[in-house]
């Protein structure tokens, strides 16, 4: 009997184990405020686990709610404004 997966594995390899393009890279870089907003919110969402809430808590979880959304917001300004340009 013949292993299905490493058929499979080197039919698909080629995708999985190239490099990143500079044009991905570029994307990653522009979306890093993003990703360092939900990390912040994602931190602030673990601490309430287990512990009681708190005035300090529940503002800073707040906080970091309104750091995405207002991350969110600027990134879609700027790619609408970006698009808007290019038309």
């Amino acid at each position: 009997m013949k292993p299905i997966a490493a058929v499979q594995a080197v039919v698909t390899a080629d995708e999985y184990d190239r490099e990143p393009t500079a044009a991905e890279l570029d994307a990653i870089e522009t979306e890093m405020p993003l990703i360092r907003a939900e990390v912040e919110l994602l931190d602030a969402q673990i601490a309430l686990l287990d512990r009681a809430t708190s005035e300090l808590n529940t503002r800073r979880l707040r906080r970091a709610r309104r750091r995405v959304l207002a991350t969110r917001r600027e990134l879609t300004n700027r790619a609408t404004a970006t698009a808007g340009e290019a038309a």
